[in-house]
């Protein structure tokens, strides 16, 4: 198998591990939460923190680790990618993600194919998507040229907290949006309220490019000396 396809193969599987996590520990901590909201969601963000943690430091060598389009559009800005890889990338973790949904579905023996009926739709979550997708691409970008080793537990630790500071949960990723309004689960969201989400997080993640370069503005310009 090519490197190539190797990356891509990781993008997918990477993909559906992290949505089978996000789903399945949303179903087994809202059922033993007992109607506690915090409880599940803080089963919720830890099991995605752990998970993003793994999958990162084990597929990072393989394919950069990106799992979302919003990434890796912000890497090829950054030009780290090639366009053609970006965009075979998106298409890998958008189908690696719905895969993820079904997966979670029947490992709690599920209605494979469902519709979310969670309404997600305010002015406050949509900023909270900006907010989270600027702050992950920002994490990403700033830790590629400082420390690049810590870039899983950095990622895996923004995520956990950004869980809790945004009105939205911090979906940070438009493919995991959409693979996530086709489970009535705890992690849903309405297919309606999906292109809302997907166009704060793309805006977001241009942002966070801007942001990343201008602090990182001499690195760059040393690098380029040398």
């Amino acid at each position: 198998m090519s490197t190539e396809l190797r990356a891509i193969g990781a993008e997918f599987g990477g993909a559906a591990i992290l949505l089978a996590a996000v789903v399945g520990s949303g179903i087994m901590g809202q059922s033993l939460a007992g109607g506690n909201a915090a409880i599940a969601l803080l089963a919720n963000s830890l099991a995605t923190a752990a998970i993003l943690w793994v999958l990162i430091d084990m597929l990072g060598p393989v394919s950069g680790a990106h799992f979302n389009p919003a990434v890796s559009l912000a890497l090829w800005m950054d030009g780290r990618i090639a366009p053609s890889r970006a965009l075979a990338y998106a298409g890998a973790q958008l189908a690696g993600a719905v895969s993820g949904v079904i997966l979670a579905h029947a490992m709690f023996d599920l209605p494979l194919l469902q519709v979310s009926q969670t309404a997600r739709a305010s002015a406050g979550q949509w900023i909270s998507e900006m907010v989270a997708t600027s702050g992950l691409v920002c994490v990403i970008l700033i830790a590629l040229r400082k420390s690049a080793p810590a870039i899983p537990a950095a990622v895996s630790l923004y995520i956990l907290a950004a869980y809790w500071f945004t009105a939205s949960t911090s979906f940070a990723n438009p493919a995991v949006t959409l693979a996530r309004s086709l489970t009535a689960t705890f992690a849903g969201i309405a297919p309606g309220h999906v292109p809302a989400f997907a166009l704060a997080q793309l805006a977001g993640a241009v942002c966070g490019f801007g942001v990343a370069r201008a602090l990182t503005r001499g690195d760059r310009e040393t690098e380029t000396r040398r």
